[in-house]
């Protein structure tokens, strides 16, 4: 890298998954939107065609409209070559196939249990870390081979096992996890201020907040704007709003179905039962919750107002940007510049020296939460300068909602001790006792068993 006039020129960026139909596109257009950093992106992908095919379109990127730096896309066909020299890792891989995937989200439905996602949490989301865990033991021991000091940004679900993983096999990894649902609880406050308070909508980034506990499941502690504390705002709004609240255009007009759709009603809900903001999206925290909460039936779903994704819809989703991709490399659709709202790159522009950051990220437990166990993957606020990320103390779960908070941190350590080990019957032991596995111990088994055959293709390291 060098540094001049207040940039930074030659900057190496490995991409893993870098074929990438969407992932990729927004860090491209978020890179060229930045003015004072530039250099090259190795884009590796076990599909290697659509790394190529990639390279074109990120190339297109420096020529569009709105366009302030550049970058050069390269694909490459081992993952050494994309490693060698970076300086910045970005990881957004899919662990599997569609295949997978609908057993992770469908199969279980055969016993009544429904997950809006099932990549993070629930039956779904651990059978999906028995194979993304040794994925990423591997790409953590190629960091340590080929780019050891490179900072690692992670995006791939389920993100507090895959952070985890990285520092198992390279425990001087500097590796953190962004997520983008924080984001959207900042949003709802912003509107809050603005019904309650009859301002102008303040920007998200005005609305400082104190996140603690765990992805997909982090509360807030501390919400203010302009030293105005929000609670007692937000306890009216929640007590008034108790049949939901829509807020138009909060979800990215780019998700082609309606399961992205919220009105943030099981978010309120969880507000007016315990008294703490619940800052991640319906589909998230329903599926950390007790299993007869939100998820017991379909019907109970609808109730709720949230959706139930379908790997169908995911499906079409891919066959929709397949068809954007051929035609942007084609030329017959223009790539377009549009910022994505993610941090990724002023969390790289931060770490050069760039600016000063405050936001969310996932890395072990150095004490910034005191009362969840030392080394288990924790969502707090962090704060990125000059080749430095350190944890905010963010201060312990509250007692309201620390029993659900430390029973999920333990299944996630006793899940991610089985794989690690290997071992099936461990891993087995938490899959029952997840709060989702509402069957009997039997069917739990059975559950297991055809959920683990499957996706066996991708298990291969373990002992059935």
């Amino acid at each position: 890298m060098n540094y001049k006039n207040g940039k930074v020129e030659n900057i190496k960026i490995a991409y893993i998954g870098g074929g990438s139909r969407g992932w990729a596109w927004g860090l491209m257009s978020d890179l060229v939107k930045a003015s004072d950093i530039s250099g090259d992106v190795y884009l590796y992908d076990i599909d290697l065609q659509a790394a190529k095919n990639n390279v074109i379109i990120g190339n297109k990127y420096n020529s569009a409209d709105g366009a302030n730096t550049v970058w050069n896309y390269h694909a490459t066909e081992t993952i050494g070559e994309a490693l060698t020299g970076a300086d910045f890792v970005v990881i957004s891989i899919l662990p599997g196939t569609f295949d997978e995937m609908y057993s992770d989200v469908h199969t279980p439905e055969k016993y009544g249990i429904y997950q809006p996602v099932g990549d993070t949490a629930g039956p779904g989301g651990i059978v999906r870390a028995m194979r993304t865990i040794p994925m990423f033991e591997e790409i953590g021991a190629n960091i340590k081979e080929f780019c050891p000091n490179a900072w690692v940004i992670n995006y791939t679900n389920p993100m507090t096992w895959c952070v985890k993983a990285l520092y198992h096999a390279f425990p001087e990894i500097k590796a953190f996890g962004c997520c983008h649902e924080v984001f959207g609880t900042q949003k709802l406050l912003a509107e809050v201020v603005k019904v309650k308070l009859g301002v102008e909508k303040p920007e998200r980034t005005e609305i400082k907040v104190n996140p603690v506990a765990v992805n997909h499941f982090t509360w807030l502690t501390e919400a203010t704007y302009r030293n105005i504390d929000l609670f007692p705002l937000y306890k009216e709004f929640c007590q008034e709003n108790k049949g939901g609240y829509f807020i138009d255009g909060l979800v990215d007009d780019n998700w082609m179905n309606g399961a992205f759709k919220t009105r943030d009603k099981l978010k309120i809900d969880l507000f007016n039962k315990f008294g703490w903001i619940a800052a991640a999206g319906d589909r998230h925290l329903a599926e950390f919750c007790e299993g007869k909460w939100y998820l017991e039936s379909k019907e109970r779903v609808e109730e709720m107002e949230f959706g139930l994704t379908s790997v169908a819809d995911r499906r079409d989703e891919l066959r929709i940007r397949l068809g954007m991709s051929e035609r942007m490399i084609s030329g017959e659709d223009p790539v377009v510049i549009k910022e994505t709202g993610e941090e990724g790159v002023n969390q790289i522009r931060a770490l050069l020296g760039l600016e000063d950051l405050v936001t969310n990220v996932n890395i072990p437990n150095r004490g910034q939460i005191p009362n969840l166990p030392l080394g288990a993957v924790v969502e707090t606020n962090a704060v990125f300068r000059d080749s430095s990320l350190v944890p905010v103390f963010a201060g312990p779960i509250p007692t309201e909602i620390y029993p659900l908070v430390s029973r999920i941190c333990a299944e996630q350590e006793a899940v991610f001790e089985g794989i690690a080990e290997r071992n099936v019957e461990k891993i087995f032991a938490a899959f029952a006792n997840d709060a989702l596995v509402t069957c009997s111990l039997d069917d739990a088994r059975k559950l297991f068993d055809e959920m683990c055959e499957n996706t066996k293709e991708y298990l291969g390291m373990y002992e059935f």
